[in-house]
């Protein structure tokens, strides 16, 4: 397996697939294309006639494209990591709530962008606090659901907590508060041997998006 990303220091969309490999052992390996910098990720997407995004996962002569699609697609290919809740009710909370990341808090995403190496306070807007707030909420389900022992999501990690992880990184990055049920599972999060890994390989990076570095100046 081949995972293509963009900058570890920015890109919320690439930290999901990888976070999720490196977490369960998923052998792959990896090429940054960094797209504001370089023609590579437009020059791929042509090469493969896709949507010049990133991540993508090339697999047994296969493209994958979109975060979400390449987790369902570990998931099914790797049905040993339990990459989904294995009972029904918590997979079907799961899945809803990765879909409304993955569609949703548009006011989050694009006033807080994520930078893992970069820490500033600042004050959310009236539809920022709406998204943390629908956070909150999603975090209170999971808590009520019936579900294994642990701290993250589903107690065993998830997909739901790759989709999920940029969202620890923007909070400590902004210093948003969200709720303690929350700030537990972001601990756990940044905990992980592969959190530190990701901060630790976007910390070499030479390439810097200014537009992201003076958010909040």
């Amino acid at each position: 397996m081949h995972l293509y990303i963009t900058y570890k220091r920015y890109s919320s969309w690439s930290l999901r697939p990888w976070l999720a490999m490196k977490v369960t052992g998923i052998p792959f390996d990896e090429t940054v294309l960094p797209f504001a910098h370089d023609n590579s990720l437009n020059n791929f997407a042509r090469q493969h006639s896709i949507p010049a995004t990133v991540p993508v996962l090339e697999c047994c002569e296969r493209i994958i494209w979109d975060s979400l699609a390449i987790l369902e697609f570990l998931a099914e290919q790797h049905p040993d990591k339990n990459l989904w809740p294995r009972d029904p009710a918590l997979r079907a909370l799961a899945r809803s709530a990765c879909a409304e990341m993955h569609s949703g808090f548009a006011a989050l995403r694009s006033e807080h962008p994520m930078n893992c190496h970069r820490v500033i306070a600042m004050e959310p807007s009236a539809a920022v606090q709406a998204d943390l707030k629908r956070l909150a909420d999603i975090w209170q389900l999971f808590e009520r659901a019936d579900k294994p022992d642990g701290d993250f999501l589903c107690g065993e990690f998830s997909i739901a907590d790759a989709m999920f992880a940029p969202v620890a990184w923007r909070a400590i990055g902004y210093q948003l508060s969200i709720s303690p049920l929350f700030k537990r599972w972001s601990d756990t999060m940044m905990n992980l041997d592969a959190m530190n890994q990701w901060v630790a390989d976007g910390a070499v990076e030479e390439w810097r998006v200014e537009e992201t570095e003076n958010i909040g100046v």
